[in-house]
């Protein structure tokens, strides 16, 4: 489906969070800045955990007994989830202030996961195109290219 005028436009990864407007049409779209963020990436692994993964009690049974039972908590990984949860609560207050009809959203794997799982329902419903693709980084042209190609790709043919 076609972008529409004003529908809005989240392109987000584990970093980056830009917010778009299309004041094109359907035909050529047209973003334009509404909002951008970008977390401090300052936190290092090693800064955040304080200790070493737990292990499991040894028995008689157990030769391994100071070997790790359980995985390290990837924190860099849960800040990343976190910051794309904070994406799907500003979508949730921008719907909920009737702010956008369509909402068009690019992200990664991994992100695009994160954040299907925390749409609020009024969100999901003005879902208009999901495109799976890392673009935080990339000029807007680019990103305007994408959804184009996407969009077109995915549209019925004239009969």
């Amino acid at each position: 489906m076609p972008i529409p005028n004003s529908a809005l436009v989240l392109v987000v990864d584990g970093r980056k969070m830009l917010f778009f407007r299309n004041q094109g049409d359907e035909n050529q779209i047209d973003l334009r800045t509404e909002a951008h963020d970008e977390r401090d990436d300052a936190h290092f692994d090693r800064e955040l955990k304080t200790d070493g993964p737990g292990t499991a009690a040894g028995g008689a049974a157990g030769g391994d007994a100071h070997r790790p039972a359980m995985e390290e908590t990837d924190f860099k990984q849960q800040e990343e989830d976190n910051w794309v949860k904070e994406a799907a609560d500003e979508l949730r207050k921008r719907v909920l202030h009737n702010d956008f009809d369509h909402l068009c959203i690019v992200a990664p794997p991994k992100a695009l996961g994160v954040l299907r799982k925390a749409l609020h329902k009024e969100v999901e419903k003005r879902v208009v195109c999901t495109i799976n693709k890392e673009m935080s980084g990339r000029p807007i042209p680019d990103i305007e290219a994408l959804i184009e190609s996407q969009t077109k790709a995915n549209a019925p043919a004239d009969v």
